[in-house]
């Protein structure tokens, strides 16, 4: 996000260096530099034993599923937004978190923080945000994902983190 207006006096920005960050928007009032900030979000890849959970949510994709994520809320640590966002989004309870890496989002300024975690109890119990949800065979889960391009890269990376060996998961990758 980028800062036009001081979001404490409302005074309009002007531009002022900041050495090695070059032009940043400043408050002369205020005396304060507001660095361009991504929204931060998490996707989480959920497995249970060769499954992984996919959702379907018309509001992202019409014909593509998608892993759980969300946005990080002020006062929550990204690992407490795993947790909260996948029980909010499925119902269900997930342990032993690793984390897979980041993609950039530039088309909506999203900073995505990847995870895998592991299913430890529950039964899927689908929030209102969420068309379907369900346990799909690894195998499956990218030629579900037809439109989701950030989830299949968290996919592949779970895949190797997992050490994958077989091939027909990546059947319908396009090279």
């Amino acid at each position: 996000m980028r800062f036009i207006y001081c979001p404490i006096c409302g005074t309009k920005l002007i531009e002022k260096d900041s050495w090695d960050e070059g032009a940043v928007p400043y408050c002369p009032v205020d005396d304060n530099m507001y660095f361009d900030t991504p929204k931060p979000c998490v996707v989480v890849a959920v497995m249970k034993g060769k499954e992984i959970l996919l959702l379907k949510q018309n509001y992202t994709f019409k014909n593509s599923k998608v892993l759980v994520s969300g946005y990080v809320t002020n006062g929550e640590s990204v690992e407490e937004t795993v947790y909260r966002e996948v029980k909010e989004e499925t119902g269900i309870t997930v342990g032993k978190i690793k984390y897979l890496g980041s993609d950039y989002l530039a088309s909506k300024e999203i900073i995505m923080l990847t995870f895998m975690a592991k299913f430890v109890e529950g039964n899927i119990k689908k929030s209102p945000e969420v068309d379907w949800a369900d346990w799909v065979n690894i195998d499956d889960a990218i030629c579900e994902m037809s439109e989701d391009e950030i989830g299949k890269r968290v996919v592949r990376k779970l895949l190797k983190e997992i050490n994958y060996t077989g091939e027909k998961a990546y059947r319908c990758d396009i090279k």
